[in-house]
């Protein structure tokens, strides 16, 4: 798992939202306008954000690798329907392993952080080709969500994001906001980031506002 796992995450062709500039990018910040889309999704009780993102991340992952059910098969799904037969005092049962899917990593990987909050959403982008059908969770902790199109403030910054940098990050989008006299809900924020561990260099980390 561990060699899929960076391959997949390492991979430079990973698909992610579309979206569309709202405006002229300014320095600081931009404004963006996202597409309607499903993401596979996670919530994080009581946990802090790190190890609430770590613990989503893994959840996420499973999921893509899957640990879901799906019917019918894409061009770039593996799945698998197997019967066994089961011998148990005597008896012999035929039981039905329904097929599971492998779905391609996407970025970005999100993280919703509410005010005041310990509770943290974390969130991949289902990928394009099971947009209209996603393979369904067989963890009950996880679930697809449908995000409608939004029009979101966005400021990307680089190098390794801890917790304490984005909220630094999402304190400066907001305060640049406010003084430009931006109306957004100021009660909520997502983090986004792109890149895995493994790389060291020219890493890209987002905090998006979502405009009222």
């Amino acid at each position: 798992m561990i060699k899929s796992f960076k391959q997949r995450f390492l991979s430079l062709e990973l698909q992610s939202p579309r979206w569309s500039s709202a405006e002229i990018t300014v320095q600081d910040y931009e404004l963006r306008h996202y597409e309607t889309a499903k993401w596979a999704s996670t919530v994080i009780k009581g946990k802090m954000q790190k190890e609430a993102l770590r613990q989503g991340f893994w959840k996420l992952f499973y999921y893509i690798q899957g640990k879901n059910e799906k019917v019918a098969a894409g061009p770039k799904v593996a799945f698998t329907l197997c019967l066994c037969l089961r011998l148990v005092q005597d008896r012999t049962f035929l039981i039905l392993i329904l097929p599971e899917m492998k779905i391609e990593m996407t970025v970005p990987v999100t993280c919703l952080v509410k005010s005041g909050c310990t509770d943290f959403k974390v969130s991949f982008f289902v990928p394009f080709e099971h947009q209209d059908s996603p393979p369904q969770p067989t963890d009950p902790d996880v679930f697809i969500e449908e995000r409608k199109g939004e029009a979101i403030f966005v400021r990307s910054f680089g190098g390794f994001a801890s917790p304490e940098k984005y909220a630094e990050e999402a304190q400066a989008l907001a305060i640049i906001l406010k003084n430009a006299g931006r109306s957004f809900h100021e009660d909520f924020y997502y983090t986004a980031g792109y890149d895995s561990p493994f790389k060291l260099f020219n890493r890209h980390n987002e905090v998006w506002y979502f405009k009222k």
